[in-house]
């Protein structure tokens, strides 16, 4: 079960540097998570300030 980024990304990029397999990337609106690629390891869930980050 990957990580997602919801619609209240605000793309300040906070998320990309915690990503131990570099599965996030910034989009045309805001950032996302490659499902293919998370390993689920949630680094990336505290470090959102607008929280727009969960379990799938």
């Amino acid at each position: 079960m990957a990580y997602v980024i919801s619609e209240e990304c605000i793309s300040c990029g906070a998320c990309e540097p915690e990503c131990p397999v570099e599965a996030i990337s910034e989009g045309e609106d805001k950032f996302h998570i490659d499902p293919d690629i998370c390993i689920d390891c949630g680094a990336c869930e505290p470090v959102c300030p607008v929280e727009a980050i969960s379990p799938e």
